[in-house]
């Protein structure tokens, strides 16, 4: 084998990566024990929630770009906005009454799909093996939310789905990114009119609810779990595939499923164990031949 500089900095390279993909995985499922345990026993409503999120986030990385740059300037989109805004919205509201577990699983089996039928329609190819564990990780969402006794409230996992296909299209607009952080910082800066609207509907109705405790799971759910994890996807998300992208979050509702037994104490259900297994099996179908291809190459 011919060894080339392209060759050696994508050995450098991978090890690296790998610790990008599993710490923004984290601070996805993060975000679901975060809003789910804030929301729990009236500590906080889920708008006020929204809010302290974004602004939050969108403070802290506006500070980050201008320590590491003073001269640079935001960048982001007016859609990369709205998604933002939409897709945490919706999560906080769904998340009165879901799981942390269920939540992350209906979310990203619904990110999955999005981002999987938008490549199609771009053009991309798809492998069999990566179609097959497409089919088998969505059958087992599917199977979570069809009727029974074990399956969501159906306006919870409606405003979910919704939620999930914001968060696709958020990703999705950060294959572009030229600079992440800028380009995170300027979808979060272009949330405020969005908030603006929001806070002034609740101040209307007089429905906020705000306690210490609240604002402390949505400053950490926005400054960490979002701000900085939300940079590091668009960073990491440059790097690999869309269909790689959409599948490796299908890992997320595992990691917030046992955040939400060691923190919220939440009941381990047989039937989302078993739901995780087919969406993980699904997951780890669909991301072979990506390796297959890759160690043949460099035995050639």
């Amino acid at each position: 084998m011919k060894v080339t500089r392209k060759t050696i900095e994508d050995r450098v390279s991978h090890p690296r990566l790998v610790i990008q993909v599993i710490l923004c995985l984290v601070a996805f499922a993060a975000n679901s024990v975060f809003c789910r345990q804030a929301l729990m026993e009236g500590r906080i409503d889920p708008e006020s929630f929204t809010m302290i999120r974004l602004l939050s986030g969108g403070l802290f990385l506006l500070m980050l770009t201008k320590i590491r740059n003073s001269r640079l300037t935001v960048g982001g989109s007016w859609k990369g906005g709205l998604s933002l805004f939409v897709y945490a919205y919706l999560f906080s509201i769904a998340y009165v009454q879901l799981g942390a577990g269920m939540g992350a699983l209906i979310l990203f089996g619904t990110v999955q799909l999005t981002m999987f039928i938008f490549s199609w329609v771009q053009g991309e190819r798809f492998h069999k093996r990566v179609v097959i564990g497409m089919l088998v990780a969505s059958s087992g969402l599917l199977k979570l939310l069809l009727p029974g006794t074990s399956s969501p409230p159906w306006n919870g996992a409606l405003l979910m789905t919704i939620s999930g296909v914001a968060w696709g299209a958020y990703s999705l607009l950060g294959k572009g990114a030229a600079n992440p952080l800028a380009q995170t910082t300027g979808n979060f800066v272009r949330c405020l009119p969005f908030m603006l609207i929001l806070g002034a509907a609740m101040l209307y109705e007089n429905a906020l609810q705000i306690s210490a405790p609240g604002v402390m799971y949505a400053l950490a759910s926005g400054v960490l779990a979002s701000g900085c994890g939300y940079a590091l996807w668009y960073s990491t998300i440059k790097q690999i595939s869309s269909q790689q992208a959409a599948t490796l979050q299908l890992s997320v509702p595992i990691i917030a499923s046992l955040g939400g037994i060691l923190v919220l104490n939440e009941p381990i259900s047989l039937h989302l164990l078993l739901i995780s297994g087919i969406v993980l099996g699904g997951v780890a179908m669909a991301l072979l031949p990506k390796r297959e291809r890759s160690e043949s190459g460099q035995n050639n």
